[in-house]
């Protein structure tokens, strides 16, 4: 059994790291750790755990999470690049949830986190998590950044257009909607059933922390510079990501279903649905799948393109736990593929 710690494990994305990993044939938790609940079990605090999860948490130790395997960091930004480079010189393989390593320019994350990068040496060589672009590179890595939900959604979405250079690539748009466990499980305001139920509204229209993430990646993708416009909106759901993409066509007789159909035909974890679909956020919750239908306007110059995933999930905790499976030399689907929650 593969030893494994959890430095921060009581939010949504910890919980759902408890929950993935209890049914993981091949890893223990064997570290858990909090401040405010040391000493509490975790299926005290979840009880929806009872019975799959024995682990106890406890105040963060240097020294205990380093002989571990694996740590993953379901943490505040700032907190895991304060201890991840002990943790990798130790050779603990670390999966980290915050945006601590996804972006690679230091003063980007300075704007967007208002924090000092302070392991710059690790940023450099920490790979991307998303496995269908760096499947390899993850398979080799000491340290993985797990990517944030909305960037899942919309860089799977564009992922088979961008690379095949068939679509403008400075006139992308992304209208997501984000269920409100997105916001985290402390009190906020915004985030109380009160204010964020019956009700749609976006935010950060002027710019978000994950519109630097998205256009890193689709950059990447892409290999050439490109533009966004990104606009995030807080639906009334507790799970679930919805991404609406648009894009304009270079070449409109384009079969952009047998693209798509095509470039996810080896992905466990990308379905793409029959032409004419509207796929649902119901239809992943829970599940670690992203859900991606394809559609032309009447004029055939632009391709709609429809992507949802679970935010808890593919787009955190199931993630980090597919990265985990691929660092360690695991069918990436391990504990990972059980169908979807319904209704």
């Amino acid at each position: 059994m593969i030893k494994v710690g959890i430095v921060g494990g009581t939010g949504y994305t910890g919980a759902e790291l408890l929950r993935i990993l209890a049914r993981h044939p091949r890893a223990r938790v064997a570290v858990l750790t909090s401040r405010q609940e040391a000493g509490k079990r975790a299926d005290q605090l979840f009880p929806h755990l009872r019975g799959h999860c024995n682990a106890v948490f406890e105040q963060p130790d240097a020294r205990k999470l380093a002989e571990c395997e694996a740590v993953f960091f379901a943490t505040p930004h700032g907190t895991a690049m304060q201890m991840a480079p002990d943790l990798v010189a130790a050779g603990v393989k670390v999966i980290d949830l915050s945006a601590d390593f996804r972006l690679k320019d230091a003063g980007e994350y300075r704007h967007w986190y208002q924090h000092e990068h302070t392991a710059r040496d690790l940023l450099a060589e920490a790979v991307y998590g998303l496995p269908e672009v760096n499947r390899a590179k993850i398979k080799s890595a000491r340290i993985v950044a797990a990517p944030g939900c909305y960037p899942t959604s919309v860089q799977l979405g564009f992922l088979p257009l961008l690379e095949a250079g068939e679509v403008d690539a400075q006139n992308l748009i992304a209208d997501c909607k984000s269920g409100v466990s997105g916001a985290g499980r402390e009190l906020k305001l915004g985030s109380m059933f009160v204010e964020a139920a019956d009700t749609l509204k976006a935010y950060a229209v002027p710019g978000h922390r994950h519109g630097v993430e998205i256009t890193q990646g689709l950059t990447a993708i892409a290999k050439t510079h490109v533009s966004l416009t990104f606009v995030p909106h807080l639906a009334p759901m507790i799970r679930g990501i919805h991404a609406t993409l648009y894009a304009r066509l270079k070449n409109p007789l384009l079969d952009v279903q047998s693209l798509y159909a095509n470039r996810f035909a080896d992905e466990p974890m990308v379905d793409v649905l029959p032409p004419g679909s509207h796929p649902e956020t119901r239809s992943v919750r829970g599940a670690n799948t992203c859900q991606i239908a394809v559609h032309k306007v009447s004029d055939g110059k632009s391709v709609v393109i429809l992507a949802v995933i679970d935010n808890l999930v593919k787009g955190a905790s199931g993630q980090a736990v597919q990265c985990f499976n691929l660092m360690f030399g695991i069918d990436e689907a391990t504990a990972l593929d059980a169908p979807a929650l319904a209704p």
